[in-house]
């Protein structure tokens, strides 16, 4: 297994329907509560774990999670009220050792819920016009609201799987 993709890559096998994109709401719902189970109980050291040589530690993950999803539903709210923004990229590895990362997890699981909430809450009331809106990304181009619910489906799970990943071969 690649310890960088757990879960593969993201990809978009035919047509997005509605199923599908529902199916990727439920995921970014559930987000928060399969996050908290996976680290329900680690202590300090096991938090500060790197999930694999190189990588971020559980804590970065869970933090970065609350930073990645923030700047998605922001990115969803542009793309929503204007003609296809140009969003603003931002530096994930520098996020990643700035102090607010030393903070306790429970911060960022308790943001993260309160996000999800108000994220769905959106995503659900998108019309089918809305699912069609664009951002433009400055490194992939367009990108429609539609696949990029499906991208951040699979984000969470794919950082809940970095996570859970580490856990079992340790035996935590």
């Amino acid at each position: 297994m690649d310890l960088r993709y757990p879960i593969g890559k993201f990809n978009v096998n035919g047509k997005v329907t509605t199923e599908i994109i529902e199916q990727w709401i439920k995921e970014i719902e559930e987000l928060p509560t399969r996050l908290t189970e996976a680290v329900e109980g680690l202590n300090d050291v096991q938090l500060d774990t790197p999930y694999r040589s190189e990588g971020w530690t559980i804590r970065q993950v869970v933090h970065h999670i609350a930073d990645s999803h923030l700047n998605s539903y922001t990115r969803f709210k542009l793309a929503l009220t204007e003609c296809n923004p140009t969003i603003k990229l931002y530096e994930e590895a520098k996020w990643a050792e700035l102090p607010d990362t030393n903070l306790p997890v429970e911060i960022s699981l308790q943001l993260i819920d309160a996000l999800h909430k108000r994220w769905v809450y959106l995503l659900r009331s998108m019309t089918s016009e809305d699912l069609e809106k664009t951002f433009y990304h400055p490194e992939f181009g367009d990108m429609k609201l539609s696949v990029n619910i499906g991208i951040y489906a699979w984000h969470g799970r794919h950082h809940v799987a970095h996570i859970t990943s580490l856990l079992d071969p340790l035996g935590w």
